[in-house]
């Protein structure tokens, strides 16, 4: 049996867009006869605000989303938390580091940006230019505080099919450069914790935003030197606001809880989500759990929802 996850990060309130793609990994889990996992993504720890753990949780369940229990977190329905799982992480920094795929690096977002470097990706920033790249293990460490770790990625091309975007390939070297694995604090990356996570959680198939396709090529290089098995990659459309830019405060209050408050019905939210996404004809209000029948990757839209508040009062 597969296991599909839903992985939302407590950094503020989860809004229309998050519900979408929420639902469309329920759908395309349940669909397929595949448990499905709840990780919160807790690791980033300046920007994680403490209430909007439990507030996700509640938005899924009121959306009527179902979800397995994780095995021994003390409860029924209990989620991951990427914070007790540190030990883990930690353990596959010093893998990486006797293997020689990882380095320390001193340098400043500044000195990367200052070499130049033009990326081949939209918005992932210049190419990290290899200052540091020529530490091998045994070399001296910088002082601690002052390096994070970066990942020496392949000069290769690596390759996927992705259920929504089809075939996707790129050269990591050349398009994405060496990445870091910590942040100089020592805390881990969000790159390193969801790696590991989906390959000791079983996690067979990902569903998140189009906005992360070109992260994949840094998960796929993770996955392959720690030797943990791929998972299928579906990567959908996100949801804009009407000036074409990601969901954020300007466009109006689309936080799931304001929606709650307001009297918006969970099976609203579902229909809008069923009719943006191509799987129904009409955004008639309907339950989560009666789109699962009527799921089909072929079926979904391959662009970008347009949406205000306003469309679902």
């Amino acid at each position: 049996m597969g296991c599909g996850r839903l992985a939302p990060s407590p950094t503020g309130a989860q809004h229309l867009g998050n519900a979408r793609t929420y639902l469309l990994a329920y759908w395309a889990a349940r669909n397929e006869g595949q448990r499905l996992l709840l990780r919160v993504e807790d690791i980033d720890s300046p920007r994680v605000k403490p209430w909007a753990i439990q507030q996700a949780i509640d938005d899924l369940r009121w959306l009527g989303i179902e979800w397995d229990e994780g095995p021994d977190m003390g409860g029924p329905h209990a989620p991951y938390l990427q914070t007790e799982r540190r030990d883990r992480y930690e353990i596959a920094v010093q893998t990486l580091v006797e293997a020689n795929q990882i380095y320390p690096c001193t340098c400043t977002r500044r000195d990367i940006a200052d070499a130049g470097s033009a990326p081949h990706f939209e918005h992932e920033g210049p190419l990290y230019p290899g200052t540091c790249a020529a530490w091998s293990v045994g070399d001296p460490l910088p002082d601690p505080g002052t390096y994070c770790w970066r990942f020496r990625v392949r000069d290769e091309v690596v390759a996927f099919d992705d259920q929504v975007c089809g075939f996707q390939q790129c050269n990591p070297a050349q398009h994405l450069g060496d990445f870091p694995i910590t942040q100089k604090s020592g805390n881990i990356s969000y790159h390193l914790a969801v790696v590991l996570d989906d390959g000791e959680m079983g996690i067979t198939q990902v569903v998140r935003g189009d906005d992360l396709l070109p992260s994949t090529f840094r998960h796929l290089e993770l996955a392959n030197a720690l030797r943990i098995e791929k998972p299928a990659y579906a990567h959908v459309p996100l949801v804009l606001g009407p000036d074409g830019r990601r969901l954020a405060k300007r466009h109006g209050d689309t936080r799931l809880s304001h929606l709650r408050e307001q009297g918006v019905s969970p099976e609203r939210i579902v229909g809008w989500a069923a009719a943006s996404a191509g799987l129904t004809d009409h955004d008639t209000p309907i339950p989560a759990k009666a789109m699962i029948q009527q799921f089909c990757w072929q079926r979904l839209n391959r662009f970008a929802v347009v949406v205000a508040e306003s469309d679902l009062q």
